[in-house]
């Protein structure tokens, strides 16, 4: 009977311990205390700094009481964030507040991540390993003790299917568009790059952050493979006058591609699976023009620098154009609000904060938005199947940056939460996701509620706001505090007219947040115009947008950009009458002596 009491409710409040196992198997200390097992039969939890006591930390001190009774919750605050657009508009134009306000953001968001960093898939107790071992994925939770017993968890493949599995496309209410879509993969990639050689625990982007790996590469040896070690530029090729990656055959870097793809497709760029769809080669082609755009301007405010420190430079530069687009653009657009999000590290300088990360393994997990992906890609006049979109490097050549970037931005993507929405096209990546995740002991979706200040969900009903869905998920689980992280992400119901629950949000802010505000150039240390080679180079970083990185380095109109669908109709502007401060554009600079344009300041 024990046992049964042991499966069912591994995750939930009871303070008996499982016989015969680690009595911390069932999770006996509440509000984050830490479990110490004292024999088969005994334990103790430690609440130091938790404003919880008592034998299980469930009695709250009076500040906590307080504290929780006036604080607000997250709904309530997303409903007042994403509503009364005018006190919003009101807010936005007064710098005090708005600064004010986007500092709580900030701190209240990063506060919510262990710094340093506390556990590992193979420690759930501290450790000097697991702090030091930077080849690990961090955790925000311990994982369940190895000596626990075997939950009797439905088929990996099952839940897939029962619940994940797209049976027609629902398209993201909030008009997210494939621009969004495919930058979240290639943005993303730079950290989440697990190495599977030794399991899913561990990671091959050992600088746990905005680090532009993806473009640079992960070794010196793969960078050195992509320099042209000539004023600090990349290597590239050009094709029908435009610039594109090197061929793997002329930089001899290894890159992921099937036997069926012609040695003239394959484009060598910083990330070797970047060869796989054409998203993620239009941005690391927009990547390498921009970085060789700046190092143009580099060269000529500091006509005595060597190759070297232009390129170090320059990767500064594009570190910070990248955190100003994905705060100020990309975290703006999934998060709905009407307040306006604003880069600015120095918000944080007399905050107590801590320049460092460590990417966690639930981030990892929680990242898999393949309900994004539609069944089809339509650029131009021509509609790809998933079969002839992956590995098709062809697309990216015929179509050009400035049409994938048009039509991506016209195409909507799907809506992530809510079930029902994954393609079967990448039905078995969801499945390795869900595989590894037990693999790693993960705790249930409702402790990860609770780890970041949401209510646990008592129904499955009331999780996923859907009766059917519900019954579908009651036969594989049974409890609702059986249900994995995973699977629960994207089951929840959406939050009104949004691509994501709210666990996403409420997980996904926090580590985005800090990983953003933890890199180094955001350091007092670092945050100054002499760090990015003048003011020059601190006005790119400033005033960086993500039309302005397509629009600098295209020839001909600006395209339609956006994370969202338009639902007006967009009229193109020519790039001849676009003027903005450090706007030069090196895309057309083939020969280095071309006299560099200025742009409009439309962009």
């Amino acid at each position: 009977m024990h046992r049964v009491i042991c499966l069912v409710l591994l995750s939930s409040p009871w303070i008996f311990p499982c016989e015969g196992y680690n009595p911390c198997c069932a999770q006996p200390c509440q509000n984050q205390g830490v479990c110490l097992s004292k024999g088969a039969d005994a334990y103790e939890c430690d609440c130091t700094r938790t404003g919880y006591y008592g034998v299980n930390c469930t009695t709250p001190e009076v500040f906590t009481l307080l504290k929780s009774t006036l604080k607000p919750r997250p709904s309530l605050v997303h409903h007042f964030l994403t509503h009364y657009k005018w006190i919003w508009d009101i807010i936005n134009n007064i710098s005090y507040l708005r600064d004010t306000i986007m500092r709580y953001i900030l701190t209240s968001r990063s506060h919510l991540v262990d710094s340093p960093p506390t556990y590992n898939a193979d420690y759930d107790y501290k450790s000097w390993e697991a702090y030091a071992n930077l080849s690990y994925y961090t955790r925000s939770l311990a994982p369940l003790p190895k000596n626990c017993p075997a939950l009797d968890l439905p088929n990996a493949k099952q839940v897939v299917e029962k619940v994940l599995l797209r049976k027609q496309f629902i398209p993201d209410p909030q008009r997210t568009s494939l621009m969004f879509a495919f930058f979240a993969q290639h943005f993303s990639h730079q950290f989440f790059k697990t190495d599977f050689k030794k399991g899913p625990a561990f990671t091959e982007a050992l600088g746990h952050g905005v680090d532009l790996g993806h473009i640079y590469g992960e070794t010196l040896e793969r960078q050195h493979k992509l320099r042209l070690f000539k004023d600090g530029k990349l290597k590239y090729q050009v094709a029908d006058g435009e610039v594109y990656p090197p061929l793997v055959k002329d930089v001899q870097v290894e890159m992921h591609y099937p036997p069926h793809v012609s040695e003239e497709q394959k484009f060598a760029v910083g990330h070797e699976a970047f060869g796989l769809v054409p998203g993620l080669m239009m941005y690391a082609t927009i990547w390498l023009r921009e970085h060789n755009r700046v190092c143009e301007i580099m060269k000529q405010e500091h006509p005595d620098w060597n190759d070297e420190r232009i390129f170090q430079t320059t990767r500064l530069i594009l570190i910070g154009e990248t955190i100003k687009i994905v705060i100020e653009e990309y975290v703006q657009h999934l998060s709905g609000y009407h307040f306006k999000l604003k880069f600015d590290p120095e918000l944080l300088f007399s905050q107590r904060f801590q320049y460092q990360n460590r990417i966690a393994a639930e981030f990892n997990t929680l990242y898999h938005w393949h309900p994004l992906m539609p069944d089809n890609f339509q650029i131009q006049n021509q509609v790809y199947g998933h079969h002839q979109f992956i590995f098709n490097n062809s697309i990216v050549t015929e179509h050009g940056i400035s049409n994938l970037v048009e039509s991506f931005t016209k195409q909507r993507a799907g809506r992530v939460a809510g079930g029902w929405n994954l393609p079967v096209a990448v039905q078995g990546v969801a499945v390795k996701a869900l595989e590894h995740s037990r693999a790693m002991r993960y705790q249930s979706f409702n402790a990860y509620r609770k780890r970041f200040n949401m209510k646990a969900y008592s129904s499955f009903e009331e999780m996923t706001g859907d009766k059917e869905l519900a019954a579908e998920l009651e036969k594989l689980y049974g409890h609702i505090d059986a249900v994995e992280l995973y699977p629960g992400l994207l089951v929840e119901k959406p939050r009104p007219n949004a691509v994501f629950g709210e666990t996403m949000v409420e997980m996904g802010a926090p580590y985005s947040l800090k990983g953003l505000m933890g890199n180094a150039i955001c350091s007092p240390e670092y945050w100054m115009p002499s760090t990015f080679g003048g003011k020059v180079g601190f006005d790119i970083v400033n005033t960086a947008t993500l039309k302005k990185l397509v629009c600098l380095n295209i020839k001909g109109p600006c395209p339609m950009v956006s994370f969202q669908v338009p639902d007006v109709k967009y009229q193109k502007t020519s790039l001849e009458n676009v003027n903005s401060s450090t706007g030069h554009s090196t895309q057309n600079n083939i020969n280095p002596t071309v006299v560099l344009r200025e742009r409009s300041s439309e962009l």
